[in-house]
C-alpha cells in the first residue's frame, strides 16, 4: 500500500501558499509507515512548526495503470478524510536550498486517516468538509472546487504510477492550513459527520 498525496489542488490554498496553479496535478508520496490510524498523534522532535492540512481520500479498488479518464470512476469505491501532516520549516529549508522535502512530509505518522464511506452513498462532485480545532472551525472544503477531479487524478497519476488495491490518494487541502500544538483537539467531517478525530500530544 502506497500513500499518494496531490499538491495545489485548490486554487485559494495555492494563493496562500504563493505558489503557481499547475496545468495538470502535483503529486508526491508518503510510505505506508505516514499511515496514522491511532487517536492520538505526537508531534516529531524535529519540527517547531507542523501544519495541518485536511484532505479528502480516496481508497483504490482495482489494479491500474494508464487509466483512461473516461474509467477512472471504476477504480476507488470509497471516500474518507485524512490530515496530511506537514513540518513547515523543514519544507522551507529544504525549498531554500532546492533539495526535496520527503523529510517534511514522509515522516511517521504523518498521514492520519478517518473512516470510509462508500462513494456510493454520496455525490463526489459535491462533498462538504471541515476541520475544527478545538472546536473552532479552521478549514471548510468542498469536492466541487478541486481544480482536478478523482476521475482526473487518477487518470494522471496512473500515467506515471502503477496504482494498486488498498492505495489511497490525498486529493489536496483548501485554504486555512495552520499549526497546530500540543494539548489541540482536531475533530474533521465529512458532510457534517465527524470521521476524524486527533489528540496533538
Amino acid at each position: 500500500m502506497k500513500i499518494i498525496c496531490i499538491g495545489r489542488n485548490y486554487i485559494n490554498h495555492a494563493k496562500e501558499m504563493n505558489a503557481e496553479i499547475q496545468e495538470e496535478p502535483v503529486f508526491f508520496m508518503k510510505p505506508d509507515t505516514a499511515l496514522c490510524k491511532e487517536s492520538d498523534f505526537y508531534i516529531p522532535d524535529f519540527t517547531k512548526e507542523l501544519h495541518h492540512e485536511v484532505e479528502l481520500v480516496i481508497k483504490i479498488c482495482k489494479a491500474g495503470k494508464h487509466i483512461n479518464e473516461s474509467f477512472a470512476k471504476n477504480y476507488y469505491n470509497e471516500i474518507g478524510l485524512g490530515i496530511d501532516f506537514t513540518a513547515r520549516d523543514i519544507q522551507q529549508k529544504c525549498k531554500e536550498k532546492g533539495l526535496p522535502w520527503e523529510k517534511a512530509k514522509a515522516f511517521d505518522n504523518s498521514a492520519p486517516i478517518g473512516k470510509f464511506i462508500d462513494k456510493g452513498k454520496i455525490d463526489a462532485a459535491n462533498i462538504n468538509f471541515e476541520l475544527k480545532i478545538n472546536g473552532a472551525s479552521r478549514q471548510i472544503g468542498n469536492s466541487k472546487d478541486l481544480i482536478f477531479t478523482f476521475d482526473k487524478i487518477i487518470a494522471h497519476v496512473s500515467q506515471f504510477v502503477t496504482l494498486k488495491v488498498g492505495d489511497l490518494i490525498y486529493t489536496g487541502t483548501p485554504e486555512g492550513v495552520g499549526a497546530v500544538k500540543i494539548g489541540d483537539s482536531l475533530e474533521g467531517f465529512l458532510n457534517k459527520e465527524l470521521f476524524l478525530k486527533l489528540n496533538i500530544k
